[in-house]
């Protein structure tokens, strides 16, 4: 969508499953030029510490190639689960929905648009 990327987990992910999504955003980032990656997880009612750590991963090495992610969709369940994990998802941006994501990578987009 534009300058975003969209990824959309309709399962529970299994740990290679979620390594693979990982390099292959990457790859997307790196060939599109993607301001924004935006995770949507309504579908899932499980996310175990892999995951979590998955999820902080992609957005670091989102940052790093010069894109923001936003989660979008976490049932409440995910996050109670999260937080009893001690997970803070450092660095990863959350929005209760997809319109919300969208209008928060646009706000990131003026942010460094104006920094620089």
């Amino acid at each position: 969508m534009g300058e975003t990327l969209l990824v959309t987990i309709q399962v529970d992910m299994q740990d290679q499953t979620a390594l693979t999504l990982q390099d292959d955003l990457a790859d997307r980032i790196a060939k599109t030029g993607a301001s924004g990656v935006m995770i949507d997880i309504s579908a899932l009612e499980i996310v175990d510490s892999f995951v979590g750590r998955m999820l902080t991963s992609i957005s670091g090495i989102a940052r790093i190639l010069s894109a923001t992610t936003v989660v979008v969709g976490m049932q409440p369940a995910v996050a109670i689960t999260l937080v009893e994990l001690g997970l803070s998802l450092e660095g990863v941006k959350t929005a209760l929905n997809v319109e919300r994501g969208m209008e928060l990578l646009r706000r990131s987009r003026l942010e460094n648009v104006l920094d620089h």
